[in-house]
């Protein structure tokens, strides 16, 4: 077991970050995890447990783009739905709300102080992500809740006048997060990328205080800490000078004034429902005196339809009167041209001019039909219109009758109308003046009322905004606090440094973490364990050979104790470690020879790694959180699961995404 000598830890740290709740916003829902336990503080252990493809790393990817990632999963069922992503945390102890928004990876974030669903929350502060080195970044931020505010990193070791880069939280995750494609690559420590490998090393010095030029970074975020510490407070001067001038009072006045506002606002609402109430009962014997009215008014849109329709029926017709009356003329004139024009005798052929003979009925030259164009006996053959000019006179005469019908009820109907609207205008004016000597003293208490309301809205406008600039103020004063004790931890730090390059020697350090790493090995039986350790350059090695020798799953357990090797000793010395750790699919590779010893041995090994994580937890853990994510724990890990999705529509949660099953 493991029995490394360590300071008494009296308790839990006051630094660092813990994770609460996740929420996912869509349009008209969210989607929650919650890491808390019964009495409302985060889990020491959180298992994500559910099937592949239901959304267990992606509440870890959400996690950590919420705390500054490039980017978020994009997967089909997250981009039309969510919205934004909020997490809940705990900074230092005190609960914070970050949120970011979903689409296009957003390059702020928003950070305000409160929780969930709490109300009266805070105004949110605009944080943002890039460059991490803007003293009012999130990174920024985050990074003071872990004592690392400040920090630079060289561009060579080797060089002391070396360029720096400001420390980023982000660097900062690669100790708080494994993700799983990290966990079997031979890439554990970023060999393939030289400047991250060189970054990843100068984090862990960093956090465990044991870089060569410890009392010279010291000194030199002293200076950095008290410069911003000179400008905190004269910027708060600036502000408590402002809100004086305002005379706004105090915080107490000011919520005083709100909620007497709200109370006065609830009040006068409560007061215009009353008095419309009796207004309606003291009215109610004018109840026949508005029934009339309404019939009035009923009749006179009633009479005016009719009015309206008989008017346009009248347009109508006399336009399709006009139209037959021409089509008669046409027919007509017609039917008598033939007797008023002498009929014309064809002495030729129409077509070929041919002379004819007046009993030929076919022309001897082209065959043409003659009879087709003249009569039988060689004249022009006349058109019959009669039956047409009697239907059309039929017509005509049906029309005007029916015009006539029209024109005579319009007259009638316009005075009905008439009549109608002066019943309706006496029936109003019957309900005014009997009613008229009631509703106006209620018309007067009312607008009594709606200057109360205005008044109580005006006050609750002005106890909010100078709540809001007490707000600001009281950050201001916080965040002086938060730099004035960084600034006596750095000199508390530096005192006991006495000089010396580092606080604890490098060496000791990295052979400390490499006795944990090879203790957590043992314990979970790793097979001919011999020659585990980490080099200094933080390799973690075994039998002798670098991890990059050993096989997938050899690999996943080399990182998995790598990873909480420097976990727990950082945690247990009260480095400035943020205090959390995410893990992703400790199974990786497990169970993959469909051979029964292998996968009983597995299945040990993994009760094992649950089993040491408990233990740990509890013992000299305490106050750390751990967050699994895990297609399969075992039973011995039940009560750490915080959700389990099934992937299946029958068996909810079905996934992250609980109602997208398709």
């Amino acid at each position: 077991m493991i029995d490394d000598p360590v300071p008494s830890l009296g308790g839990s740290h006051s630094h660092g970050i813990r994770l609460r709740r996740l929420r996912l916003h869509a349009e008209g829902r969210t989607y929650d995890v919650d890491f808390r336990g019964a009495d409302d503080s985060p889990r020491p252990l959180s298992v994500i447990a559910g099937a592949v493809s239901t959304g267990k790393t992606t509440i870890l990817e959400f996690i950590d783009y919420c705390l500054g990632a490039s980017d978020h999963p994009r997967h089909p069922e997250i981009m039309p739905r969510v919205r934004a992503a909020t997490l809940e945390v705990e900074l230092s102890g005190s609960p914070y709300l970050i949120e970011r928004a979903v689409g296009e990876p957003s390059t702020f974030a928003y950070v305000r102080a409160g929780r969930l669903d709490e109300p009266g929350a805070t105004p949110p502060e605009r944080r943002p992500v890039r460059p991490a080195g803007h003293p009012d970044s999130l990174s920024s931020l985050l990074l003071s809740h872990c004592k690392l505010e400040g920090v630079q990193l060289r561009d060579d070791l080797t060089r002391a006048e070396a360029d720096t880069d400001p420390l980023s939280f982000r660097d900062l995750m690669w100790l708080c997060f494994l993700p799983n494609e990290r966990l079997d690559d031979k890439n554990l420590l970023f060999e393939n990328v030289t400047m991250k490998h060189l970054k990843l090393r100068q984090v862990v010095d960093v956090v465990f205080d044991i870089h060569d030029d410890h009392s010279v970074e010291l000194g030199r975020r002293i200076r950095a800490v008290e410069a911003d510490l000179v400008a905190a407070r004269n910027a708060y001067r600036v502000a408590e000078q402002l809100v004086e001038e305002q005379r706004l009072g105090g915080r107490a006045e000011l919520e005083a004034l709100h909620r007497n506002a709200k109370n006065e606002m609830s009040e006068a609402a409560l007061a215009v429902a009353a008095l419309d109430t009796r207004a309606r009962a003291d009215t109610t014997f004018a109840e026949e005196l508005r029934e009339r009215h309404r019939e009035a008014a009923l009749e006179a849109r009633r009479a005016a339809a009719m009015l309206r329709d008989r008017e346009t029926q009248v347009e109508r017709m006399i336009a399709l009167r006009t139209t037959y009356a021409e089509d008669v003329s046409k027919l007509t004139m017609l039917a008598e041209a033939g007797r008023l024009f002498e009929p014309l005798r064809v002495t030729a052929c129409p077509s070929c001019l041919t002379p004819l003979a007046g009993s030929e009925s076919r022309c001897g030259a082209c065959q043409s039909d003659l009879t087709a164009r003249t009569g039988t006996d060689g004249s022009a053959g006349a058109l019959d219109v009669s039956a047409e000019l009697r239907s059309a006179k039929a017509k005509l005469s049906e029309l005007t009758d029916y015009l006539g019908e029209l024109e005579r009820e319009v007259p009638q109907l316009r005075v009905a109308a008439e009549r109608a609207q002066e019943a309706e205008a006496r029936a109003a004016a019957e309900v005014d003046v009997v009613t008229a000597h009631l509703v106006t003293p209620y018309l007067a208490q009312r607008d009594a009322l709606a200057r109360r309301r205005e008044d109580a809205s005006a006050a609750i406008q002005r106890a909010a905004g100078g709540l809001r600039l007490m707000h600001s103020l009281e950050r201001r004063a916080a965040n002086i606090d938060r730099k004035a004790a960084l600034l006596a931890s750095l000199r508390e730090e530096l005192a006991g440094a006495g000089g010396q390059p580092s606080r604890t020697d490098r060496s000791t350090m990295i052979g400390r973490v490499g006795q944990r790493y090879r203790q957590i090995l043992e314990e979970w039986r790793y097979p001919k364990i011999a020659d585990a350790y980490l080099a200094e350059n933080l390799t973690p090695y075994m039998r002798g050979k670098p991890y990059t020798a050993a096989s997938s799953g050899g690999r996943t357990l080399i990182a998995l104790a790598w990873q909480l090797a420097l976990f727990e000793i950082a945690w247990e010395t009260r480095s400035s470690h943020p205090g959390f750790l995410l893990l992703d699919s400790p199974q990786k590779n497990f169970g993959q020879t469909g051979e029964r010893g292998t996968d009983l041995a597995d299945a040990a090994t993994i009760e094992q790694i649950y089993r040491h994580l408990d233990t740990w937890l509890a013992g000299r853990g305490a106050g750390a959180q751990i967050v699994v994510a895990d297609n399969a724990p075992p039973l011995s890990a039940a009560s750490g699961i915080v959700v389990r999705f099934s992937r299946r529509p029958e068996q909810p949660p079905y996934g992250l995404i609980d109602d997208e099953t398709s």
